[in-house]
């Protein structure tokens, strides 16, 4: 395992990682990085309404603003991968989460909204290089008897912080002002350079290693073009909006296949793909991602809409069960160590199933909020513990050197599901949503116009963007003479019934008998 030179501490962990005991502030340095990654656009995306009139974003720009980060994050993953390989691991993620904490201070004194979306594209930037490299770095920092256990430690750390911080910046912003979010990615990011600095090892830099600059923006394209072009759906994918986006998508993607081939050192080796574990692992990480992402715009939405929720409720939703969950994902990392990834990659899709059940038989203007908590709860573990398979199965493919570049293509398989969750659930929940009010509207002898009127204002109140959508509160009251509590709430059972064969189906696929290639463990 080679190491670059970054002082006695850092050889030290490493020398102890094989001898037996877990280097925790390796880990623990590791794991505050990455999770700056998902607790950074999560409170964001939770106390929307609170910047949106703060800043009196425009309707269309709502969900972008929300998006942004996530998006470039999407779209540059597979540069930082490969950037990393050449320049270090340690260095990339340093200099990552130096620029996040600059810009989420500046994000902090934001004048307006242009101003902040701006922050949040640099952001975005920032936090690419925090995405797959803490990853990257376990495979390097910590024996393979051991990674396992630590891949379990580094999400149970993410868990535990997920849970706390959503509720802790919902009575903030509260108390404060909107301002006070972009306050906690900067304290995390701080202590995570401080452990980086000083006790996570360097990595073997490939020397005459670039950036395929023309593969990763042909990648880019096809999944922005994929998901501006989904987005547009919403209003019909017969329109020109929706259908030209797709065919540019789908374009981009044969001209990368054609491109691959052609290069010696892509940002996407599609040879990879011949591992069926492999492929099966990031569409395991791609479906954790789309229904995690999901289920905020559902909680955000949902909760607030028609159960009325506060942001701190909303937020104290994800505090339930922290620490157990984050106690069965350490177990889990264990079991993959004893074991193999594959029987608990597949007791996490199916929790996630169990979840999105959960939410279609139950979402109701009525539900009791503990079956929210108990829905959350679920969805935050089948998460968790599948992504624990997910990365070990995937570390184990990279070869010697390029470990960055292996560990970008399972986050970004894992920000496109981020990506598209949004975008997905409102083309299904959209749809849905149509069809109640409609059958609402002829049961009152209302004419398909008359409804129609009656939910303009609903309508009115979505932003039109790449990846997100807001529903305005107040909305749904100012619609007489139609129950769209209720018909809001039918449509979501329907959407979740629909998303909840994503996870059975890639569990199936998880189940059969697949070849697998080199040193991937079944």
């Amino acid at each position: 395992m080679g190491r670059g030179s970054s002082g006695g501490t850092a050889a030290d962990s490493v020398v102890t990682s094989r001898a037996g005991r877990l280097p925790l502030r390796i880990v623990l340095g590791l794991s505050l990085a990455f999770t700056v990654t998902v607790v950074d656009p999560l409170v964001l995306s939770l106390n929307l309404p609170q910047v949106d009139q703060a800043l009196h974003v425009p309707p269309q720009g709502v969900g972008l603003l929300g998006g942004a980060a996530t998006l470039v994050m999407a779209a540059s993953v597979l540069a930082a991968g490969s950037l990393g390989d050449a320049v270090g691991l340690k260095r990339l993620l340093m200099l990552g989460l130096v620029l996040v904490t600059v810009v989420d201070l500046l994000s902090a004194l934001s004048p307006g909204y242009g101003f902040l979306l701006a922050m949040r594209f640099l952001n975005g930037l920032g936090m690419t290089a925090l995405l797959g490299v803490p990853l990257a770095l376990l495979k390097v920092s910590v024996s393979e008897e051991q990674r396992p256990t630590a891949i379990g430690v580094l999400m149970a750390v993410e868990m535990v912080l997920c849970g706390v911080i959503p509720a802790f910046t919902g009575w903030a912003v509260g108390a404060v002002g909107w301002r006070f979010l972009f306050l906690i990615a900067p304290l995390l990011s701080l202590v995570a350079l401080w452990l980086t600095a000083r006790h996570v090892p360097a990595s073997p830099v490939q020397e005459g290693r670039g950036v395929d600059v023309r593969g990763v923006g042909l990648i880019g394209l096809v999944l922005l073009a994929l998901v501006v072009g989904l987005a547009a759906g919403q209003n019909g994918l017969s329109r020109p909006q929706a259908w030209v986006p797709l065919l540019v998508s789908a374009a981009a993607a044969a001209l990368y296949v054609l491109h691959a081939r052609r290069t010696d050192r892509p940002a996407l080796d599609l040879a990879l793909f011949r591992s069926a574990p492999f492929s099966v692992a990031l569409a395991a990480a791609l479906t954790l991602n789309f229904l995690g992402v999901g289920l905020s715009l559902v909680l955000g939405q949902f909760g607030s809409v028609v159960l009325s929720l506060s942001p701190e409720k909303i937020g104290l939703l994800y505090l339930p069960g922290t620490l157990l969950v984050a106690g069965a994902v350490i177990l889990a990392g264990r079991m993959v160590g004893k074991h193999t990834p594959r029987p608990v990659m597949v007791t996490g899709l199916l929790i996630m199933t169990a979840s999105g059940l959960l939410l279609a038989g139950t979402a109701d203007p009525t539900m009791a909020v503990w079956l929210l908590v108990l829905a959350t709860w679920l969805t935050n573990l089948g998460a968790l513990v599948t992504s624990t398979s997910v990365s070990e199965t995937v570390l184990a493919q990279a070869p010697a050197g390029q470990s960055g570049t292996v560990a970008s293509v399972q986050m970004a398989f894992a920000m496109t599901g981020s990506a598209l969750g949004p975008t997905v659930y409102l083309l299904l929940f959209n749809h849905f949503f149509q069809q109640q009010w409609l059958a609402d509207a002829e049961s009152r002898d209302l004419s398909a116009e008359e409804g129609r009127q009656a939910v303009d204002a609903v309508r009115s109140g979505m932003a039109q963007h790449p990846g997100g959508s807001v529903y305005d509160p107040n909305l749904l009251q100012e619609a007489s003479g139609l129950r769209l509590g209720l018909d809001f709430a039918h449509a979501l059972q329907l959407t979740m019934l629909v998303v909840s064969f994503l996870p059975l189906v890639v569990a199936g696929l998880a189940l059969l008998p697949l070849p697998g290639r080199g040193k991937s463990r079944a």
